[in-house]
């Protein structure tokens, strides 16, 4: 049989390179010394022409055999990277192994070399003989690089099998840059981040401590303690607190800002957020999420005007697949801004400047939001059932979106059916089952409701929101009080900085006689969210205690926040209150 023309080029690439000698391949650094004139001769050549036709035909393990002497004999680093090549391409990781250590034998300075012996131990999960190459790779490392080399250590490792161990051969091969003040905040980072791998988030904790000890200006522990954030673990967020103390990076206090609206913590976050866009004017990233939150608390104004900003400055500066996300997002809140304002006009036009397919179903939904505030229901289900149906995700986008349509418009009884029917094919779907259990309750079925949240508790019991929904609907009603409470209470457990949650709390206190206590709950929950249904809630819990101006004042904010809110306008209604 003829050789192809492809096995030959092989060969003649093979042969290009030794007879070049191979002082600068592409992609082998410059540590290996200039190898000695080429050794090729007929016997040589016919040696790499038959070992790559081996490759390419029915011997690959000859192929490589022969690759790897050639390589041996002439002392060329190229060669011997294309023995491991070989090894790769015939899936033999212990042949890869073989050559790359050979290549290392033969070029004891070559970061290339080690490397490569480094990755195959790693993939081979020979996670113990990996200290030693690991050592190298630092000891090998230019200084000035030695830090970033650091912090790709834990993706280095993240796919080995075991993390504990993973953990312990990262530590000890880091010991000497441990105790290096110039490496010291990277290396201890890396540990940390290797521990939280293997679950041991109390070792990564203490990781991130040693790190900002050993340099108080570094990011890197602040991006693990930022990582570690959980109300179970406040030492975490006090690391980001302290190096916030200093002259932080904007975009690290961006980072700590994303958490505290992770955590619901949204007074918090947007005082960050209005000293980042402050500190750095032109952080676009900044005035988008400012600006979603003004609009939450229904600050029209600033909202508008932080997300026109947002748009100026991402049009000129971010990449186009990043502008299109965040820009998808600025136009369906500044539509909603016009919604409220009732500028029907407006808020289509802003939709009409959404590109990104993947946002369709929220711009639709944005629009039939529309259509049903004009009286034109029929209209606005049809354009939600007339969006494609490309898979599963698809389907249920289109579902949730329909379903919170009719409940916007009141439409309880639809939404329930709809719901149902939904349920009908998937009868163990908890976020299903938990929203017709909200349905239920609107409809008074409060029977339906509890059997429907039990039901979610039951198949899912670190479902928050379902002990919260059962305790505050038994407390509303002042029913089995203790049993509300402790539900509430469980609830917490899982979110303990929940301002909603903590709502519960303090109404089912209130309901329990406990007024003072209350009144501490409720007023902390509405500092850290301003609410219109909390308002409603401390408001009548000052309005009972005799604290009627505050109570007015109070309803005034949550009024100002949302004048139509079911809430609020039932409890002034019962109580006879024109604030």
């Amino acid at each position: 049989m003829k050789p192809s023309l492809r096995l030959l080029q092989g060969a003649v690439l093979l042969l290009a390179l030794a007879q070049a000698g191979i002082a600068q391949t592409a992609g082998t650094d410059t540590t290996e010394p200039p190898p000695a004139p080429s050794a090729l001769d007929a016997e040589l050549f016919y040696e790499l022409l038959l070992g790559e036709l081996n490759v390419q035909g029915t011997e690959p393990a000859a192929g490589f055999a022969l690759v790897l002497d050639a390589a041996r004999r002439t002392n060329d680093p190229a060669l011997y990277q294309r023995a491991v090549e070989i090894a790769f391409q015939g899936r033999s990781g212990d042949a890869a192994l073989q050559a790359a250590r050979a290549w290392k034998q033969a070029f004891p300075a070559s970061r290339e070399a080690n490397r490569y012996v480094l990755q195959i131990l790693l993939v081979l999960n020979r996670v113990t003989e990996s200290a030693e190459p690991l050592k190298a790779e630092l000891a090998l490392t230019d200084p000035k690089e030695r830090n970033a080399t650091l912090g790709a250590i834990p993706r280095l490792y993240a796919r080995v099998g075991d993390k504990k161990l993973a953990a312990s051969v990262v530590e000890q091969a880091l010991a000497d840059v441990l105790a290096d003040p110039a490496t010291a905040a990277s290396a201890w980072t890396a540990v940390g981040r290797v521990r939280l791998t293997a679950g041991d988030t109390a070792g990564a904790l203490e990781a991130a401590r040693r790190a900002q000890a050993a340099d108080p200006k570094s990011e890197a522990p602040v991006l693990l303690g930022l990582e570690l954030m959980d109300p179970k673990l406040p030492q975490a967020e006090a690391i980001v607190r302290r190096y916030l103390e200093g002259k932080p990076l904007p975009e690290m206090r961006m980072g700590y800002a994303r958490a505290l609206l992770d955590a619901h913590r949204y007074a918090e976050a947007r005082q960050q957020l209005q000293q980042v866009t402050a500190d750095k004017p032109d952080l676009a990233e900044g005035w988008l999420a400012l600006g979603t939150l003004q609009m939450q608390d229904n600050q029209l104004a600033p909202a508008e005007a932080s997300l026109k900003r947002y748009v100026e400055l991402a049009q000129a500066q971010r990449a186009p697949e990043e502008r299109s996300r965040g820009m998808a997002q600025a136009y369906l809140v500044l539509s909603q801004i016009a919604e409220k304002r009732r500028d029907y006009a407006g808020a289509n036009a802003w939709l009409d400047k959404i590109e990104n397919a993947q946002d369709l179903v929220v711009a639709q939904s944005r629009r039939a939001s529309i259509l049903a505030a004009q009286g034109r229901m029929d209209e606005a289900r049809k354009l939600i059932r007339s969006l494609p149906e490309r898979n599963p995700t698809d389907a249920r986008m289109k579902l949730n979106a329909e379903v919170q349509l009719l409940r916007d418009q009141k439409q309880y009884k639809a939404a329930h059916d709809l719901l149902a029917k939904a349920i009908a094919k998937d009868p163990t779907d908890t976020d299903l089952l938990y929203d017709q259990a909200m349905l239920a309750e609107k409809l008074d079925n409060f029977p339906e409701m509890e059997r429907l949240l039990r039901q979610v508790i039951a198949a899912k019991p670190d479902y928050h929101h379902a002990y919260n929904a059962l305790g505050f609907s038994l407390a509303d009603r002042g029913v089995r009080l203790p049993e509300a409470k402790q539900l509430i209470q469980k609830s917490l457990e899982y979110a303990p900085d929940d301002p909603y949650i903590s709502d519960s709390l303090g109404w089912v206190e209130y309901r329990m006689g406990n007024k003072s206590e209350a009144v501490r709950i409720l007023d902390a929950a509405y500092k850290a969210r301003p609410d219109p249904e909390i308002a409603a809630h401390l408001g009548e819990v000052l309005w009972s205690n005799g604290q009627r101006d505050r109570a007015q004042a109070i309803w005034k904010e949550g009024l100002l926040l949302d004048g139509d809110n079911d809430t609020l306008q039932e409890t002034l209604k019962r109580l006879r209150v024109k604030p």
